[in-house]
């Protein structure tokens, strides 16, 4: 049952004293544990929610340099993030994979188009030229290499390179808490942190099992408040003052069939002057964003913001027929939280960067990270580390690696017994990929059990949910691993499926009970009428 992993953990988090305490399992708090663990460190991760559950399963699923900071003329910024970019790259190619964004301006643009293309020049050379080189596109060449757009305002374009998740967001964020626990840290969802009084150099903490209401006693020498937008709001609870808080963007992401057969992402500004996408999704396609001050992290999509996407995407891409609310499959929302000092405001609301900020109160032993991105992560855990290490934790392991697909050799290896087993000959005539490719993308080492249990039973290579691309063995690796405590946790963030699947056919899948039932075991009835109701 899915819930073994989680139930085990908390039994060792019950009055035990830990190195470090991490509150939040998002990308910031996912990092912090990985690193932190491979360093040897001991460490204990909870989230009030599932892993993933915030603004880090509703990002764009890109990973890019941060082209748009050029204007701004944060350089330092751009050069750190492509430097990431690139890293990410080098560590998961089966994941973080290059693609073209192609981008077209229109007359009267605040930047003459040539210029805007120097400056991609710039962002490639910063690049460390790591990408295809980009160039410059007349509207003439826009509108032969991509039919489908609107030319009749452009001035010009251009075809650069950055890179995307070819899963969703909090999957990659998931391979982070996975790691975590492989390197020998404790993790629990769906756990709160009640209480934190500072004693006696640390900290002495409350927790509760969101669940069961169970209560649970802790130690920890450093507390890490890593609770994304709601980092204020826990420095609030436990009495700690910070030079830095967050501001709020709103953004959502629209995910509706596929709009144009280009793999590219077509890049625009929209009408309040920010970069507006087309992202790929196979047969689907994600379009955004919106850029929205709000005072609270917890939002919604409105009827405003959908038609804002909607008129943008419309006006932009010359279609037989516009695109209709009732035509949106499904919707990503969350808020960007941007890093402040406190005096500071938002005069110039799009210019504000998404730069992280890493706090350290050496009095309480506690620290803050404000703001991030994930393509950024890899830094944020690095400089974790360093935090952890200059309040007074020693680090066992210094040269541990915490990131990066398995070896090389570990995955010819794995290749050559998927071969030997025939296993892309079983893939779904329907499928988008191999099953060897996803398998290993997703997987990793675990997916050699994969086959393993294929070889036992060759059926359980089946499809359970007609259009999503998960099998029953990996929903029963996933039960084992993943520490699922409510479907929506695997329907919505270990995969991908309730943002590619319209919500009527998810309801009608004869697969549905089945994956809730290799879940959930005995509850899994109750688990699939909470999330059905949820659902609908």
């Amino acid at each position: 049952m899915s819930t073994a992993l989680r139930d085990k953990n908390l039994e060792n988090l019950d009055g035990q004293e830990y190195d470090v305490l991490i509150v939040g399992g998002g990308i910031n708090g996912a990092v912090s544990a990985a690193a932190l663990a491979g360093k040897g460190v001991r460490v204990a991760l909870v989230d009030r929610g599932d892993f993933a559950s915030g603004v880090s399963s509703n990002s764009s699923n890109l990973a890019w340099g941060g082209i748009k900071y050029l204007e701004s003329r944060e350089f330092l910024l751009v050069n750190k993030l492509c430097r990431s970019r690139n890293e990410l790259m080098r560590a998961y190619p089966a994941t973080v994979k290059e693609i073209r964004f192609f981008t077209t301006i229109q007359r009267g643009f605040r930047f003459w188009s040539f210029f805007v293309f120097l400056g991609s020049v710039l962002y490639w050379l910063m690049g460390r030229c790591k990408t295809r080189a980009p160039r410059y596109l007349s509207p003439r060449a826009i509108k032969k290499l991509e039919p489908e757009i609107n030319t009749s305002n452009a001035a010009g374009g251009l075809e650069y390179s950055d890179c995307y998740l070819y899963d969703n967001d909090a999957r990659f964020v998931f391979s982070f808490i996975r790691r975590a626990l492989d390197l020998g840290c404790v993790a629990a969802n769906y756990v709160s942190l009640d209480e934190a009084q500072p004693r006696d150099g640390g900290w002495d903490c409350r927790l509760r099992d969101c669940e069961s209401q169970q209560s649970y006693a802790l130690r920890a020498k450093v507390v890490i408040n890593a609770c994304g937008p709601w980092v204020d709001a826990m420095n609030t609870m436990i009495g700690v003052e910070t030079e830095y808080r967050h501001l709020f963007s709103k953004g959502i992401h629209l995910i509706v069939d596929r709009v144009t057969d280009s793999r590219r992402v077509l890049t625009f500004f929209a009408s309040d002057g920010r970069l507006f996408f087309l992202i790929p999704m196979g047969p689907k396609t994600c379009i955004g964003t919106t850029d929205t001050a709000v005072s609270d992290p917890a939002v919604g999509v409105t009827a405003e913001d959908r038609q804002f996407v909607l008129d943008n995407v419309n006006e932009l891409i010359d279609l037989r027929e516009p695109i209709r609310p009732e035509d949106v499959i499904a919707e990503r929302v969350g808020v960007r939280p941007l890093a402040v000092t406190g005096s500071q405001g938002a005069t110039d609301w799009v210019q504000l960067s998404r730069k992280h900020e890493i706090e350290i109160n050496e009095g309480l032993s506690q620290i803050s990270i404000f703001g991030g991105k994930l393509t950024d992560c890899l830094n944020v855990g690095e400089e974790i580390v360093a935090a952890v290490e200059s309040l007074g934790i020693t680090l066992p392991k210094p040269k541990a690696s915490w990131y990066g697909e398995p070896r090389g050799s570990v995955k010819a290896l794995f290749m050559q017994q998927a071969s030997q087993l025939g296993l892309d000959e079983m893939t779904d005539p329907g499928s988008s990929e191999p099953l060897s490719e996803r398998f290993w993308r997703r997987y990793g080492e675990a997916a050699f059990q994969l086959l393993d249990r294929i070889r036992e039973r060759p059926e359980s290579v089946e499809l359970l949910i007609e259009h999503a691309e998960y099998t029953r063995c990996e929903i029963e690796l996933t039960a084992r691993r993943e520490m699922v405590v409510r479907l929506e946790d695997f329907m919505r963030r270990r995969s991908k499926i309730e943002q590619v699947v319209r919500v009527e056919d998810i309801r009608s899948a004869p697969g549905l009970a089945e994956a809730s039932r290799i879940l959930f075991g005995a509850q899994a009835e109750e688990r699939l009428e909470e999330y059905l109701s949820a659902l609908f």
